[in-house]
């Protein structure tokens, strides 16, 4: 144990000092979207219009309760804010990896290899997170420490935590039904209490009506932001999928629908089979996880980080898998690891990106999870 701790103190020793010059180098005149947030703190804090047209790309698409939460930012000149941040989402990440290590029921490889292979498979949407200063890597980690807390029997915790996701971006809603499912009173209410407080908070800020028309103008926000991200490349959701495959249109909605509705399928006959596992929650809010950027029309591929959970079960327990499973699920992760423009090129990787290479990945890598929970395994 003391060899382990001595290894990770290493580890994240060199991990700062990385950190630290590839912010100093390459990150700190960049991080576009962080700007978004700060520019969005600063207005929370005047009591200001969150939600403006002439923001252009650059909308704020979060609730108002995060602009609430994060004004103090505002009080930081903008170069120090974007490095809080950036070391914030390098510790998130760190605390992500152990979480997730911490979510196994039981490890059959060894923890750095378990660490290592899951990283690299998950790295270039991590390197691109912390390029882009964004919020995927405190959704996920949220997420995941929710998750470690209802197995380890803290229901109120996990549902606290399930809203603070929520909160750092609106796609963790995915969790509330599972909550529900579960029937766990503990977590079902503090999960909406919480939700509930993150509705409230804003008006202290900006009153009652205002905050409602707050939330109405986020709500417009989100829905007619869609169609303009339906084609870039970059979008790894079905419904860009099917969008670059058959043009936008009724077709690609409803053979979107039927995908979700398949999937979702999927998840349910993964909960239904729950009972045959002693622990759960990781692989079934895994799942869940790489869920959120194949459903949501503007998944952008590095949102799929939010996926290391489900990435280090299947690593952990890729040898008890069918052999053509397995191998897929390697060749899955092989491809994703290495769909990076600089290995494949800049024709390759058009193509592979238009065609929408890391969505069908994701396919193979849900089918090793749904095979594992049949199996009994995880």
């Amino acid at each position: 144990m003391n060899r382990e701790w001595s290894r990770g103190g290493i580890g994240v020793a060199l991990l700062l000092v990385a950190a630290a010059l590839a912010f100093t180098l390459k990150v700190s005149h960049k991080m576009e979207d962080f700007e978004v947030y700060h520019r969005a703190a600063a207005r929370a804090l005047a009591g200001e219009p969150l939600y403006r047209a002439e923001d252009g790309h650059w909308l704020f698409k979060y609730l108002p309760v995060f602009a609430v939460v994060t004004a103090p930012m505002a009080l930081v000149p903008e170069q120090a804010a974007k490095a809080i941040w950036f070391f914030a989402s390098i510790a998130s990440l760190v605390l992500l990896l152990r979480t997730s290590l911490a979510l196994l029921p039981q490890r059959r490889k060894p923890a750095w290899l378990l660490v290592v292979v899951t990283a690299a498979v998950m790295a270039k949407f991590y390197a691109h997170e912390l390029e882009l200063g964004q919020s995927n890597l405190f959704l996920a980690t949220a997420a995941a420490t929710a998750l470690l807390a209802v197995q380890r029997g803290r229901e109120s915790l996990g549902g606290m935590l399930v809203t603070l996701a929520a909160i750092c971006k609106p796609y963790a809603v995915i969790f509330y039904p599972w909550l529900l499912a579960r029937r766990r009173a503990a977590s079902v209410i503090s999960a909406g209490v919480a939700m509930l407080a993150g509705f409230l908070v804003p008006m202290a800020r900006y009153g009652v009506a205002p905050t409602v028309t707050l939330h109405l103008e986020w709500w417009r926000t989100v829905t007619t932001s869609i169609e303009p991200n339906l084609l870039n490349a970059d979008n790894i959701s079905w419904l860009a999928m099917y969008s670059r495959w058959l043009h936008p249109g009724a077709a690609a909605q409803w053979l979107t629908l039927a995908t979700a509705i398949a999937m979702l399928g999927v998840m349910g006959d993964v909960f239904r089979r729950r009972g045959m596992v002693a622990s759960p929650e990781l692989l079934e809010g895994g799942l869940l996880l790489t869920l959120i950027p194949l459903l949501s029309p503007q998944g952008w591929d590095y949102t799929l980080l939010a996926a290391t959970p489900m990435m280090m079960c299947l690593v952990n327990y890729e040898d008890r898998l069918p052999t053509a499973l397995r191998w897929g699920v390697f060749a899955a992760m092989a491809v994703i690891a290495l769909s990076i423009y600089d290995v494949m090129g800049r024709t390759m990787y058009a193509a592979f990106m238009n065609n929408s290479g890391i969505t069908l990945a994701c396919f193979v890598l849900i089918a090793g999870l749904a095979m594992l929970r049949r199996r009994g395994i995880a």
